[in-house]
């Protein structure tokens, strides 16, 4: 049987901020005999250039970007009507991303701790209109829905948006108010309401507290 022509395999957009990870998926795509890179990045800008160049058939996005995060990205893909799948891939906490990422658009999400069969696995999942997540995923979304264990909760980092959380993790990484605008392009003042929200919502009573809190979460979350 002969190889299937370039322009008969699926184009995959890649954007991930790390050279090394980016290179590595790259490889994976390319060694796949359906598929091949149309695209590589690590910024929405750089996304967004490719996606209007070469019209993917997928994309591979990463949470932590630079710039605005992945989730920014799934979004403003949804909003500008452009409709192709795509496969979050990231080392972030599986269980509090995997349903926001559904949420804003995308059709799966994969731990970077997963072997390469299993993301060749998901991105043909994606490709073919099916959603892909871990079993891990369904079952905690099952329970959700099924309202298990709702009452007894105490307040955690999943009452926060999608942008809370991207604040509260660049705080942990030690980020100003004042670097965190420029780091997402967004108002000093927007940032500062968005970290007292996040204080009111977590029940942090000071400053102080919220940084030690999120240096905490970034610690054992490795985000």
């Amino acid at each position: 049987m002969s190889k299937p022509s370039t322009e008969a395999k699926k184009k995959i957009l890649i954007v991930e901020d790390h050279p090394l990870f980016r290179a590595m998926l790259v490889q994976l795509v390319e060694n796949d005999l359906e598929m091949t890179v149309c695209g590589e990045t690590d910024n929405i800008k750089g996304a967004l250039a490719f996606v209007e160049k070469t019209l993917p058939d997928a994309a591979l996005v990463d949470i932590t970007l630079q710039g605005a995060s992945g989730l920014e990205l799934i979004k403003d893909l949804r909003a500008r009507e452009l409709h192709f799948p795509v496969l979050v891939v990231s080392m972030h906490e599986e269980q509090l991303y995997a349903e926001r990422v559904l949420r804003a658009g995308a059709r799966g999400y994969i731990s970077k701790q997963e072997p390469p069969s299993e993301v060749v696995k998901a991105i043909r999942n994606v490709i073919a209109g099916r959603i892909y997540v871990s079993e891990r995923v369904t079952g905690s979304i099952l329970e959700r829905l099924d309202g298990a264990g709702k009452g007894d909760r105490p307040a955690s980092i999943e009452v926060l948006s999608d942008r809370e959380i991207e604040v509260f993790q660049l705080v942990g990484r030690g980020l100003n108010s004042r670097e965190i605008a420029e780091r997402i392009n967004l108002g000093l003042t927007t940032v500062d309401t968005y970290r007292q929200r996040i204080r009111e919502k977590l029940g942090i009573r000071n400053a102080a507290e919220l940084y030690q809190r999120a240096v905490k979460w970034v610690t054992e979350s490795g985000v």
